[in-house]
Formats: structure tokens, C-alpha cells, sequence
């Protein structure tokens, strides 16, 4: 390992981003993701585990860039976007390893449901909304069920079987309340916090619960599912949200555009087409030039860009000090 890439790792944040390795010639490596970025990154240049067919590529490595994220569900979104648009030579894979997910939430008359579907629908008016996308077909299924633990829409349905209709009167849930739980359902999948935040403590109520009667199965499924509700509800920007997800969602914004973050003379580029951010680079740009594109970045990108653009200037920093 070359000292530059060494010395760029203890600049890197303890959250969650994509890396990228690169060669002594400047071509990209391999792409990847983290939860913890130095942690990841570090964890190269030791015991790689399951993944020892990138032994080959460590001594290859010459530089390595970074962009922090703020969720793990961003940063895999980010990695399959990226990965979509050219896949390096050490990357097996084009795209990630999980499946594009929706959460379809039907509100036909006398119907309250939720389902994972796998591609967008042809929305019937006024019938229900579409969700997501979102990352991890198993993710998706573990917050409906999460959703329907804590708000069961479908014992407010019209049609219940005798038995059913037992379960709802156990449960204190009668037709009456389908257009509350509805409500709450639509707030949980707007990632709203406080609809958010309150599913999540019914849920780690019942968790306590089972693990105090020694039903440790449940309590384990109970906080997949809690994981669950944090990735669907975390924030997403890199890949735009379906069109259908509710009236209470921002209208969405041009499909295309450019995002640029700037420090102390870095040019951080990232490209968004077809309202997924599916390309990177970073290139010298003195202040002058820089304000003409910095100007050209939508407003809500700001942060983001400009976090990028310092970590990138850190790294660069580390990597010539140690030439």
C-alpha cells in the first residue's frame, strides 16, 4: 500500500458514503460502500474476509476518493447508480446487490392494504400511492410487516373473514378507524418524524415484551423490522422518489442537472440524470471559474455538495503530503 492512501484513510468519516480506489494512472478500481467509511476502507489493508479476491488489487491502489452520505440506504443507492453507469474492473457486479423496490399502499373503497411490488403501476385515480423506490426487496417486506404489526390497515378492509373479524375485535380495530391508520400509514412512508418515531417505539415496546417472556425469535424479528422502518424512512437524495407518493410530497424538479461543491480550489462534480445522481469526478478549478458552476447547484444540494467537495480536498491534502 502507497503511504498517499494510508494517510487519506484517517480522514475519512465514521458514518456512512462510497469510496472509490483508484490506479497509479488515475482509472478507477473498484466501487464500494460503507456504513462506516473508515472502518471499511481500512479493513483493505487487513483481514479482507469473504473478499480475498481484491488481494490482488490492493497493491494497485493509488488513491482513493470518498463521498460521505447521510444514511446507509443513500450510499448503497448511490454505489448502484454509479456502478449502473460504468462498473470498474474489480467490481463483480453491475448495480448492487439489492433489488429496486416500491411499497404500493391500496386505498380502494373498502380495501387497506400494503404490498411490495417491483416496478411502478399503472395508478388507477384516487385508488392508492406508490413508494419508494426503495433498496432490498427483504428491507421493504420486513417495514410492511412492521407497518402492519403496529397499524393493521387490513382488519379495516370491508370484507373479513369470521375469523378475522375475531382478531380485529382482539385487537380493538374496527372499520371506523381505517382512515386514521391510513393517515399514519401515508405519514410513516412520507418520512415524517414524529409518525416515524412513534411506530418505532410501539414496535420496541413489543420487542421488551417478548424478549421479557423469553420469545427472543419474535423479539429478534421485531427489531429487524424497527432496521426496517430506519431505512425506508432514511434520507434518500441520489435516486428521485417515485411521482405518486402522496400530495404532501414536493413537486419534483428537473430530471437532469448538474451538482458542484467547491474548497480551496477542488471542483467536486456529480452528475443527476433521469433524477438518479449516477456520476462522480473531481478535477482542479481555481475560485473564479468555480462560482460559475457552484451557482448552476440547486439550492437543496448545497450541503451535500460542499461536504463532498471538503472531504475531497482532505483526501487530496493527505495523499500529497505523503508523496
Amino acid at each position: 500500500m502507497s503511504a498517499a492512501p494510508r494517510a487519506a484513510i484517517a480522514r475519512l468519516p465514521e458514518g456512512p458514503g462510497v469510496y472509490r480506489f483508484r490506479d497509479i494512472r488515475g482509472r478507477a478500481l473498484y466501487i464500494g460502500r460503507a456504513v462506516d467509511l473508515r472502518r471499511r476502507v481500512g479493513s483493505y489493508w487487513a483481514d479482507l474476509g469473504d473478499r480475498r479476491h481484491l488481494a490482488r488489487m490492493v497493491p494497485q491502489i493509488a488513491g482513493l476518493e470518498a463521498v460521505a452520505c447521510d444514511s446507509a440506504h443513500e450510499a448503497a443507492w448511490l454505489e448502484r447508480n454509479l456502478l449502473e453507469r460504468s462498473k470498474p474492473r474489480w467490481n463483480r457486479a453491475l448495480g448492487g446487490a439489492e433489488v429496486p423496490v416500491y411499497i404500493h399502499l391500496d386505498r380502494r373503497p373498502g380495501v387497506a392494504r400494503l404490498a411490495v411490488v417491483h416496478q411502478p403501476l399503472d395508478q388507477v385515480p384516487g385508488a392508492g400511492e406508490l413508494f419508494g423506490p426503495y433498496l432490498g426487496g427483504s428491507k421493504a417486506r420486513l417495514a410492511v410487516s412492521a407497518l402492519d404489526r403496529v397499524l393493521p390497515l387490513g382488519y379495516t378492509e370491508d370484507r373479513l373473514s369470521g375469523s378475522q373479524r375475531d382478531l380485529a375485535r382482539v385487537r380493538g380495530i374496527a372499520v371506523a378507524d381505517r382512515e386514521a391508520l391510513l393517515a399514519t400509514v401515508t405519514a410513516v412512508l412520507q418520512r415524517r418524524p414524529d409518525a416515524v418515531e412513534t411506530v418505532k417505539q410501539h414496535l420496541a415496546r413489543q420487542r421488551d415484551r417478548a424478549a421479557a417472556s423469553l420469545a427472543f425469535e419474535l423479539a429478534a424479528r421485531i427489531q429487524q423490522e424497527i432496521e426496517a422502518i430506519d431505512w425506508i424512512a432514511a434520507v434518500q437524495r441520489v435516486t428521485a422518489p417515485h411521482p405518486t407518493t402522496g400530495p404532501s410530497q414536493p413537486a419534483p424538479g428537473p430530471a437532469d442537472y448538474d451538482v458542484y461543491g467547491w474548497a480551496d480550489g477542488l471542483l467536486v462534480r456529480f452528475e443527476v440524470r433521469a433524477g438518479r445522481l449516477c456520476a462522480w469526478t473531481q478535477r482542479p478549478c481555481p475560485p473564479a471559474t468555480a462560482r460559475r458552476f457552484l451557482d448552476q447547484t440547486p439550492a437543496a444540494w448545497h450541503p451535500f455538495a460542499a461536504r463532498a467537495a471538503e472531504l475531497a480536498r482532505n483526501l487530496t491534502d493527505a495523499r500529497a503530503a505523503n508523496r
